[in-house]
Formats: structure tokens, sequence, C-alpha cells
């Protein structure tokens, strides 16, 4: 590395220790030394484009290990547009772990365990969130991502209310524990005043929530997401936002050649009104 040296030590199975004698963080070094990783499905190396191409006009923080590549689409004319039409735009943050490639290999979904991910969401995004659904208007999640950090959301809230030590958790499996009766607005105010009354101006949690036919979904109206591959955890997010369509809609895309996955074409989906 620039000025000195880097040295790596195996220290235990599939665990290695990073050193180096210069001033800067493990993220600037990885920033000079490093590889972009794109998605080890698209069966290639890494090329020059994808410095540019593999990320969203819209990304300010570092952290995640792939691009939530829903957001790829906008452009920001296209941004500028939304908002010349009343659209309202706010965001939220979740660093995506190696855990989103990992297959559903279990024969049942009680065999596959999710990665923790860190989500952080400003004081003001949870407050512009309450008002939306408060006021009966649409939220529409651009990508998985944020869909997985939108929904835990109400689930933190209801820790919040059941006074829990530690609320900004969830499990991977608490949506699918019992019923939950509080309304969203509560659960986000809640969530709201907890922080205010921390002091903290962004929530900073983390999930394992994982979203399979049969959940409820509480914020997302709507979802502008990429075509997904078989077997996969974003699959089954899918099936459980439009039911029974996802076959449907898929065999669309196929019928009609779209291109799947990250560098794939979108589509924006809307829940059935019996849902």
């Amino acid at each position: 590395i620039s000025g000195g040296t880097l040295s790596v030590e195996r220290v235990g199975d599939g665990l290695v220790r990073f050193a180096w004698d210069t001033d800067g963080s493990f993220a600037d070094i990885l920033e000079e030394v490093g590889e972009l990783p794109i998605p080890p499905y698209l069966n290639r190396d890494t090329e020059a484009s994808d410095l540019v191409t593999y990320q969203t006009v819209y990304a300010r923080i570092e952290g995640s290990v792939a691009a939530p590549t829903a957001g790829l689409h906008f452009t920001d004319r296209v941004l500028r547009e939304l908002e010349e039409r009343g659209v309202r735009r706010t965001r939220v943050t979740l660093h995506v772990g190696a855990g989103t490639f990992a297959p559903v290999k279990s024969s049942t979904m009680g065999g596959h365990e999710m990665h923790k991910e860190v989500i952080k969401v400003p004081v003001e995004a949870l407050r512009t969130i309450a008002e939306q659904k408060r006021a009966g208007r649409k939220i529409v999640s651009v990508g998985t991502t944020s869909t997985r950090t939108l929904e835990s959301l109400y689930y933190m809230g209801i820790n919040v209310l059941e006074g829990l030590e530690e609320p900004l958790h969830v499990g991977q499996w608490m949506p699918y524990e019992r019923t939950y009766e509080v309304s969203v607005p509560e659960a986000l105010d809640a969530l709201i005043d907890y922080l205010e009354r921390s002091g903290s101006p962004a929530l900073i949690g983390d999930t394992q929530i994982i979203i399979e036919p049969g959940f409820s979904y509480r914020l997302v109206d709507k979802l502008i997401t990429n075509f997904h591959q078989p077997v996969s955890t974003l699959m089954l997010l899918v099936a459980a936002f439009v039911g029974e369509e996802w076959r449907e809609i898929y065999r669309f895309a196929l019928d009609h050649d779209f291109r799947f996955l990250s560098y794939g074409d979108s589509n924006l989906l809307e829940k059935p009104l019996t849902k």
C-alpha cells in the first residue's frame, strides 16, 4: 500500500487479522487495494465500468457489500421529474451483508438463518413516513433492501411499546410469532418518541427479518425491484408481496426475454387488493 505495508495473518478457522503501518482506516486501504465485489452470479471479473454503473446516484454511506440494485434504474433526471410530480422521497440505509447472496438450501424456511444487517434511519425520515401512512398515502419502496428496512421499523416500534431493553433489533421470526394489533402510525410514533428522548438524530439498529409468504406487509404498498433468481430469500419476499401472481409475473418475464438479477430489468409491483 502507499507509504507502508499491509499484512494479513490467519488466526483461526475462517478468521484473518489485517494490520497496517500507515495512517488511515481499513476502509481507506480497501479503497486503494480492494476490488469492487460484484455479485458472483454474474460469472465474470469486475470491470472498470462497474465502478460507475454498480452504484446508485443517491448513494452516500459506505458499508454494504452489494449495491441496492433496484436503485440503479434511477438517474438524476428521473429523480428531478418525480419531485416535479409531487413525489416525496426519503432515504433509509441497510448495510447489505454477504448473506444476501446465500441461497435457501434447507427443505423448510425454518432451517434458513438470516444474517444480521445494520439499518440507519434519520428521525426526520421516520416522521415523513409516519405522516404519509397517517394520511393514507402510498409508500413505494425501491428494492428489497429498503423493504426489509421499512418493515423492520414497525417491529422496532412494537419493541419500544413493550418496553424491551434493546428495542432496536428485529429477530428473524418476530413477525410470525403472534398477531400484532398496533397500528403503523402508533408504532412509528413510539419509535420517534424513543429516539427523541434519547437525543438520537437517527435510528441505528439491526434486523434479521425474513419476509416470506404469510408475512403481513405494514408499511410498503408498492415495490420497485429487479427479477430475482429462484431459491432465494428475495424471491420469497416478492411472493409474499404479490401472492401466487408471482408465477405469472415471472413467466411473462421469461417468455419475453427480460433480463434478470443485478443488471437486469425492473418491475413495479402492487399488493393485491385482497391483502
